[in-house]
């Protein structure tokens, strides 16, 4: 669970749009959407959303074997 909402809470873009009003209180979600809708080179968008989702994937390394084991509780009959 806590890794569902980890990953939620960083991708979140709608509401820190909404309530942010300066640059240095947006999140990476939305600065990513900002320089995409500024320029059209694929180069910064690509390697933005590469760093973007370095921090899930070392929380998903982090987890795994709880994730995999929920994973399979979940789906054994009993």
């Amino acid at each position: 669970m806590t890794v569902m909402i980890f990953m939620t809470t960083w991708n979140a873009f709608l509401l820190p749009f909404i309530l942010t009003n300066s640059a240095e209180m947006r999140t990476l979600p939305v600065a990513i959407g900002n320089i995409v809708g500024r320029q059209i080179e694929y180069q910064t968008h690509f390697a933005a959303s590469t760093l973007a989702t370095i921090p899930i994937v070392i929380v998903f390394l982090f987890f795994q074997r709880r994730i995999v084991s929920g994973i399979i509780t979940g789906a054994l009959k009993q």
